[in-house]
């Protein structure tokens, strides 16, 4: 046997026993990613296209602290390795708990108690860890979260640029009641991308036409079955449109993520690197999502029916007080947000379960409330309905969103924290990555 297959055997073996060892060990991860969901919802709550830049920052941060310890994948951001005997679950716990009180201050008394109980269960009962472990293991968190959260902050998010207030031309987005706001975070549109190229990488078509047939039919089917008063929508349509409102995509599918690996027996590291892939996935398909909106600044359909007489199509009739089921978001309409980050978290997590896994989704918002799909795809078809029986939405919208995010998902799954197939740990300095 050479000796570098001689070096692959061994990696491979002691992968193969750190894998097994840690089968039963992903709770930090999950807990964690459960503190994370809740913090963005906490009031005042992190605005919906806002939250999936929080989450994707706090499981890079996990991610690479728990995988630099050990690397069997490719980094996101962090290519130091931690001391070998430094503790995953510290580790993990350590880099969530530095990025989440950097996005949530106001938060830090109540996170740092949660940190507290953490590492004492890392500390105590089965499986117990060593102090000197465990501290090794809050040092090498902080330094990944450090390295993580310097990184991010000069992305482009917190760029201040002029109110958006869009334009009065037939088609164009303007501020919708009731608040009239202007459109909130046109700087998303520019901000650096996780994985994908550019945020324009993958920008659909422009909507259809104001006079086109497609046009035409989703202008009818929002006005029919998106009022507030519409006697056609079902109760169950009523149902789904306010169960997908209220939250974040985040917290629709990290939950449903980690259920899944709690289920197939995921190590610390594969739920760490889902969550990662899943997180960025939104984060990245929100900036393709913002590309497009406002390079369209396409009007949201309380416009669009209430000022169908200037649109110039003879076969769209206007209603003046027309008034959606739900609260139309400030910002301009196409694509949808919400199927853009849904396709991208479908896109990862069917490519880790398959698409024909059986889910259920809860809303935190709606105690008791659940919704269960066969598929993916089906779920995805529900949020399209949803924000149509809503009437924030025109089904095209809905159907460019899941296109964008399931491009960007398949991007993200093929072009991020990539097996690693030879580690070199001959030369300490350079520690090369092959893949």
């Amino acid at each position: 046997m050479s000796r570098l297959h001689n070096c692959a055997h061994t990696i491979g073996l002691s992968a193969l026993l750190l894998l097994s060892f840690e089968v039963a060990r992903a709770d930090e991860v999950t807990d964690w990613n459960h503190i994370m969901l809740e913090a963005t919802l906490t009031s005042p709550a992190t605005p919906a296209p806002f939250s999936t830049r929080s989450t994707a920052i706090v499981q890079a941060a996990v991610f690479d602290a728990v995988n630099g310890i050990y690397p069997q994948y490719t980094p996101i951001h962090v290519f130091r390795t931690g001391p070998p005997n430094a503790s995953k679950r510290a580790a993990a716990v350590q880099a969530a708990f530095a990025t989440l009180i950097r996005l949530y201050p106001a938060q830090s008394d109540s996170l740092g108690q949660q940190r507290a109980a953490s590492l004492i269960g890392i500390s105590r009962g089965w499986g117990a860890e060593r102090s000197e472990s465990i501290q090794q293991g809050i040092e090498w968190g902080q330094v990944v979260a450090d390295a993580i959260w310097d990184w991010r902050a000069n992305d482009g998010f917190a760029v201040t640029m002029p109110p958006f207030l869009g334009g009065t031309a037939p088609g164009e987005w303007r501020p919708t009641p009731p608040a009239s706001l202007p459109g909130l975070g046109p700087q998303l549109a520019h901000v650096t991308p996780w994985v994908i190229r550019s945020p324009s990488q993958f920008r659909p078509a422009a909507p259809p036409a104001l006079d086109n047939a497609q046009y035409l039919a989703d202008f009818n089917e929002t006005k029919l079955m998106g009022s507030s008063s519409s006697d056609t929508r079902t109760a169950d349509q009523t149902e789904v449109a306010l169960f997908w409102n209220p939250g974040n995509p985040p917290d629709f599918w990290d939950p449903v993520g980690t259920a899944l690996a709690q289920k197939h027996h995921f190590s610390l590291l594969q739920t760490a690197r889902l969550l990662a892939q899943m997180n960025m996935a939104m984060s990245d398909a929100i900036i393709g999502c913002w590309d497009a909106k406002y390079t369209y600044a396409f009007w949201r359909p309380i416009t669009a029916i209430r000022f169908a007489d200037t649109d110039g199509n003879p076969d769209t009739q206007g209603d003046a007080t027309w008034t959606p089921l739900l609260v139309t978001p400030p910002f301009p309409d196409y694509p949808s947000a919400h199927s853009c980050a849904s396709g991208a978290a479908a896109r990862v997590l069917s490519h880790y379960f398959g698409e024909n896994t059986a889910i259920s989704a809860s809303n935190d918002a709606l105690p008791g409330q659940v919704r269960t799909f066969s598929s993916f795809s089906a779920a995805l078809e529900e949020i399209a309905d949803a924000r149509v029986f809503g009437g924030i939405h025109f089904r095209t919208d809905c159907i460019a969103g899941q296109t964008l995010g399931t491009s960007v998902g398949e991007y993200v799954i093929k072009h991020s924290v990539r097996r690693i197939r030879l580690f070199d740990f001959r030369d300490e300095r350079r520690r090369d990555w092959i893949y």
